[in-house]
C-alpha cells in the first residue's frame, strides 16, 4: 500500500511539473541579436539559436524530448554556414556547409565535441 501511495504522489507531482513547464516559444534580445528558446510538449527545451534581421544567425541547437542534444548548427545571415553536427546514437556527422552549400561531410568520434 505505502509503494502505491508513493507512486500516486510521484505521479502526481511528475503531473504538475509537466503543467507548470513553459511551452510558448521566448524571444530575448541580446544586443544586435534576438535569442530563440522552444519548447517541445512536455515542456523540454526543443531548439535554443539566434536570429538577426530576422534571418537565422549563429549557433543553434536542437534537442531530443529527453533533453539530448541532437543537431548544432551555424548560420551566418540565413544561410547554412560552417560545422553542424548531427548526433546520433551511435554515430556524429560532421557536415561543412558554405553559403547554403555543402562542402565536407565526415564522421567524428562523440569524445572528440566537447558540447556532449
Amino acid at each position: 500500500m505505502k509503494k502505491l501511495i508513493a507512486a500516486v504522489i510521484v505521479c502526481m507531482m511528475t503531473l504538475s511539473t509537466s503543467f507548470a513547464q513553459e511551452k510558448e516559444p521566448k524571444f530575448e534580445k541580446q544586443e544586435d541579436l534576438v535569442k530563440a528558446t522552444y519548447y517541445h510538449d512536455n515542456g523540454m527545451v526543443k531548439e535554443v539559436g539566434f536570429f538577426k534581421n530576422e534571418k537565422l544567425h549563429d549557433k543553434w541547437v536542437s534537442y531530443n524530448k529527453e533533453g539530448k542534444i541532437k543537431v548544432v548548427a551555424f548560420y551566418n545571415n540565413g544561410e547554412k554556414d560552417g560545422k553542424w553536427y548531427m548526433i546520433g546514437d551511435d554515430a556524429v556527422k560532421e557536415v561543412t556547409y558554405k553559403s547554403n552549400k555543402i562542402v565536407n561531410v565526415k564522421e567524428v568520434d562523440k569524445s572528440d565535441l566537447p558540447f556532449i
